[in-house]
C-alpha cells in the first residue's frame, strides 16, 4: 500500500528533491509552498504523514501543527527544520508534532522517518518509555513500575517534554514557554507544577528521575 505524504515546504529546489526521491520509493506526495495552503490540503485531505517545513509564508509551520490538531486531525507530523536547538524541539513537539529532523538531511534518513510515523500512527499506541516510567500519549495516561500515575493536565504536558527531551536539560524558560508561550500564570507556577508532578513520578519510588540543576535547567533520567 502506496503512503501518502503532503509536503509543506517553501524552498522549491529542496522541495524538488523530496517529492522525486520519495516517490522513487513508492510515496505519493503532494506539494504546498506556503501555510495557508499547506493548512487548505491537509484540513480536506487524507495524509499517512505531513512534511512541515518550520518558517513558511502566510502561516508558519508551528502555527499550522497547532491549527491542525485544534481541528481533531491527528496525522503525523514531521516537522522539518535548520533550527536544532532543545529549546526549538520542545516548541515543535508541543505544537503538536510527533519528529522533527534539522536541515540538512538525507532524503534516506526522511523516508525511514516517513515510514516509521506511518507505522507509528497505524493502530499502534503512542508512548515514551524513560526506565520503568512510561507515558501513553493517545490516552494521556502514565505509569511507573507499572503504577498509574494521577497526573493534571499541566503535568502532563510537563512529563511530556522532559520524557522526548530526556536525558537532556531543558531550562527553566523553554519549559514555561511551552506550557504558557509568554504568559506564565505567576513566577512560581513551574515550581508548583513541578513539585506535584514529582510527588507522583519520585515520591512514590526509592530512585527519583526528575532533576533539578541549578543554573542550567530540568532533566528527566535515569540515576548514574
Amino acid at each position: 500500500m502506496t503512503l501518502s505524504t503532503l509536503l509543506v515546504e517553501d524552498d522549491q529546489d529542496l522541495a524538488d528533491s523530496i517529492c522525486e526521491y520519495l516517490r522513487l520509493k513508492s510515496v505519493s506526495v503532494e506539494h504546498a509552498n506556503n501555510g495557508p495552503e499547506g493548512l487548505r490540503l491537509a484540513s480536506t485531505n487524507h495524509y499517512d504523514v505531513l512534511l512541515l517545513d518550520l518558517m513558511l509564508p502566510g502561516l508558519d509551520g508551528l502555527s499550522l501543527c497547532r491549527e491542525l490538531r485544534s481541528q481533531g486531525i491527528k496525522t503525523p507530523v514531521l516537522m522539518l527544520t535548520a533550527r536544532d536547538t532543545l529549546d526549538d524541539k520542545v516548541a515543535g513537539f508541543t505544537a503538536g508534532s510527533d519528529d522533527y529532523l534539522v536541515k540538512p538531511f538525507a532524503l534516506e534518513e526522511l523516508t525511514v522517518r516517513v515510514h516509521s510515523l506511518a507505522r507509528w500512527h497505524s493502530g499502534q499506541i503512542r508512548t515514551l518509555e524513560v526506565g520503568d516510567l512510561r507515558l501513553d500519549l493517545d490516552n494521556q495516561q502514565a505509569w511507573r513500575q507499572q503504577q498509574p500515575l494521577k497526573l493534571s493536565p499541566t503535568g502532563f504536558i510537563l512529563l511530556e517534554i522532559l520524557m522526548r527531551a530526556s536525558p537532556a536539560i531543558i531550562t527553566r524558560e523553554a519549559l514555561e514557554q511551552a506550557v504558557w508561550s509568554d504568559e506564565p500564570p505567576d513566577s512560581n507556577a513551574l515550581k508548583v507544577h513541578l513539585y506535584h508532578l514529582r510527588k507522583q513520578v519520585d515520591k512514590p519510588f526509592s530512585q527519583p528521575l526528575i532533576h533539578t540543576l541549578p543554573g542550567k535547567g530540568y532533566a528527566l533520567k535515569q540515576s548514574g
